[in-house]
């Protein structure tokens, strides 16, 4: 069997050929730390986590990165509205990201780099677009940088628009730009509005990079001029992605080989997002339900697939996944893990189709409970052996220590109390913005769910602490 994916810049499925023999390379556009994260964050990091485990059991040793993008006009804005330091800010949203992955079994990738820690990085391929004509400096003394669009006749082909019809690019003042449609590289310091230490020395003044900039320079260093695979969310592919491509290739960089784009979680048919409003974070939906839970409901659907998200069903979904586990229980399931069978194989191969894979692993549910009725102990604890193979890869194997807590009780208490700490950070940032609304009743409401739960919330002068009652 061939591994099979869909290259979205293709509009086609292609074998999986990778650059090194045995070897696979993959770079995940992750997340800007500016809030709490989502169920629709977290599905593109469950989706590439599954995409990984498949490589690594078809015998490819996958160099996977995912990136952090930790400074960014969001996060500066956010933090100000928060009142504390930008790096603050992002350093505590970034934690409660980590708590979320953790809680949904995602595996750490194997290189995580900040976007602040790369700026050299990408001083140089701004240098090195603006020496091949592809960058020019801004005319009206802002400091920015820009990518000439113009100057390079393949812009739009990943997505496959042409620039006029393309809308501008409204991620700086266009007073300095040779076309609307060109994006920053670099952003001049704005003395007056932003914090110094928001910004850094470049041969063209003091500033921070542009947002697109960030991943073509980390992905270059840890992966090389040419890789494998970029994934991300479907609502990257333009302008993000398409920017990539360009200012990478214009660099002479062969730049990603398939591009993969995982669809959105919808509420109301619209895509969750912050700004809509329609979010649900990752700490109160697991007031609802297991992460192993979430965790099967976001990889039951394809990759490509939208998902209108709510809670019934995903009750729906954790329904069915009792029925697996109830029966890997009643199986007696141990430490054995068995082999794939060739249809769950056949699936994966066509595109990572899990739905097809999770049908397979429903059909051996069934056929192990049929031979517990009938007697047959030992078939039944065969067939739970290969669920739970075909768990492990979809990352929702029940007897994965992950799922478990760890291996001792210290470890254990060590992420219960992480655990409750992200979720009571939650509760408290929701109880701080209904009070800043003035809906006092909301606040106390919060309040009392948090007291009913064993814990006290005593309000300082550095924010409000928790303590166990």
């Amino acid at each position: 069997m061939t591994l099979r994916l869909y290259d979205t810049a293709t509009r086609e499925a292609r074998d999986f050929e990778p650059l090194r023999p045995g070897r696979a390379s993959v770079y995940v556009c992750g997340l800007t730390v500016q809030s709490e994260p989502h169920v629709g964050h977290v599905r593109s990091a469950v989706n590439f986590d599954v995409l990984r485990r498949w490589l690594t059991h078809r015998g490819y040793r996958v160099d996977f990165v995912r990136n952090v993008t930790d400074i960014d006009d969001k996060i500066l804005a956010k933090a100000a509205a928060a009142d504390r330091p930008w790096y603050e800010h992002a350093a505590i949203m970034k934690r409660e990201l980590d708590a979320a992955y953790a809680a949904l079994n995602v595996a750490p990738p194997t290189y995580e780099p900040l976007a602040t820690g790369h700026v050299p990085e990408m001083l140089e391929l701004i240098g090195l677009l603006i020496e091949r004509g592809h960058a020019y400096v801004a005319g009206d003394g802002s400091g920015d940088v820009y990518f000439d669009v113009r100057s390079w006749p393949a812009y739009g082909e990943l997505t496959r628009q042409s620039v006029e019809d393309m809308e501008a690019a409204e991620d700086a003042d266009p007073r300095g730009k040779r076309d609307p449609r060109d994006f920053a590289l670099w952003k001049g310091w704005k003395s007056t509005i932003e914090p110094r230490t928001a910004s850094w020395p470049s041969p063209w003044g003091r500033g921070r990079p542009g947002w697109h900039i960030e991943c073509s320079a980390m992905a270059g260093k840890y992966l090389g001029e040419s890789f494998d695979i970029h994934g991300g969310g479907v609502d990257l592919r333009f302008p993000h992605h398409e920017n990539e491509q360009a200012q990478s290739r214009a660099a002479g960089h062969g730049f990603a080989r398939y591009w993969l784009h995982n669809a959105w979680i919808t509420t109301a048919g619209e895509k969750m997002s912050k700004s809509l409003g329609n979010s649900l974070t990752i700490p109160s939906v697991l007031e609802r339900f297991r992460g192993i839970e979430l965790r099967y409901y976001v990889v039951a659907a394809h990759y490509r697939s939208h998902v209108e998200f709510s809670f019934d069903s995903l009750e729906e979904a954790a329904v069915g996944f009792r029925r697996i586990e109830h029966f890997l229980d009643r199986a007696g399931a141990d430490a054995v893990v068995g082999e794939i069978p060739e249809a769950f194989a056949a699936a994966m191969d066509d595109d990572l189709g899990t739905p097809a894979a999770v049908a397979v692993v429903h059909e051996h549910v069934r056929e192990g409970n049929r031979l517990l009725a009938d007697g047959d102990a030992a078939g039944a604890t065969a067939a739970a052996a290969q669920v739970r193979a075909m768990l492990a890869v979809l990352g929702v194997d029940p007897l994965d220590p992950a799922w478990s807590g760890g291996a001792s009780a210290d470890d254990g208490e060590a992420k219960l109390t992480a655990a409750v700490d992200v979720l009571v950070a939650g509760l408290l940032e929701q109880r701080a913005a209904a009070r800043a609304a003035k809906d006092f009743a909301a606040a106390d409401d919060i309040r009392d769910r948090i007291k009913a739960a064993g814990i006290e919330v005593t309000d300082t002068p550095d924010g409000p602490k928790w303590s166990i009652a």
